[in-house]
């Protein structure tokens, strides 16, 4: 009688290797964190998945004082240039797309339809949209100049689909980046930096710096950052905004209010 095994299923955890440790992206390597590692947990099942690394004040300066001297040359590269490396990473995005979806759904805890047929396919059109930006940006109306390190801090609700709405735009306008992604799911980020490698990416370009609040906050307030952008809690942008005040940072938040509207007196209410 023959017995027939069945290969892993598309969305099969087997698809995605999960390592036992994760360290800091810094300048084009992975190296360790000099805080207490932390456990990233499957929310499904609360099994540990991995441990990470956290960054103390002296690694998100290293990550940052990788960012400052990526920029020179990243800056000076023509917008088509860039483009090449965005282009590259997107496409690295879409082959492994089915990987980054099972881990997205694993370590966020969402339904893998999402993370599979919403998520990703966006992860992978925002790179293209600002690939084909980076060379028309003098037709965009704000200028071609770019700001420098952008210190950025995203939350835990789209991991990937919220480092894609960060990460794309600023290399494409030719600053450098220095990400903190939420503590509670960093493992895609990670995976991104990963990507960034394959993409042949310039290093210090692209740097993940992981950890909680305290490594946030390091992020925001070391002053070699010249722009801030965070997504999060209202509690937590107005920290921020007291943090940058009187600085010559640029800072763009995004906080807990959803889809806020403003209403004015001539509103037809009873229609609407």
């Amino acid at each position: 009688m023959a017995i027939f095994e069945y290969a892993p299923a598309p969305e099969s955890r087997d698809v995605v290797d999960i390592k036992a440790s994760y360290g800091l992206f810094i300048d084009g390597e992975f190296t360790d964190g000099s805080g207490a590692p932390f456990k990233t947990i499957n929310p499904a099942t609360e099994e540990t998945l991995a441990e990470v690394a956290t960054a103390s004040s002296d690694d998100v300066d290293r990550a940052v004082q990788a960012a400052r001297k990526a920029f020179g040359v990243w800056s000076a590269l023509p917008g088509a240039e860039r483009a090449k490396y965005l282009f590259r990473i997107a496409r690295i995005i879409q082959e492994r797309a089915r990987e980054l979806a099972v881990l997205e759904s694993l370590d966020n805890g969402k339904p893998i339809r999402e993370s599979r047929d919403v998520d990703l396919p966006l992860v992978a059109a925002h790179f293209f949209y600002y690939a084909g930006w980076a060379d028309k940006l003098e037709y965009a109306g704000f200028g071609t100049k770019p700001l420098g390190v952008a210190g950025q801090v995203i939350p835990w609700n789209f991991p990937l689909l919220m480092l894609a709405w960060k990460i794309a735009p600023a290399l494409a306008c030719g600053n450098t980046v220095v990400l903190k992604p939420a503590e509670t799911t960093p493992l895609t980020a990670l995976l991104f930096a990963d990507i960034c490698r394959q993409a042949d990416l310039p290093p210090g370009v692209v740097n993940i710096v992981t950890g909680a609040g305290e490594t946030g906050a390091a992020v925001v307030g070391h002053p070699d950052v010249d722009k801030v952008a965070f997504t999060g809690s209202t509690e937590v942008g107005r920290i921020i905004a007291r943090a940058v005040a009187g600085t010559d940072k640029k800072l763009t938040l995004e906080l807990g209010g959803k889809a806020a509207n403003i209403v004015f007196e001539d509103a037809a209410i009873d229609q609407a």
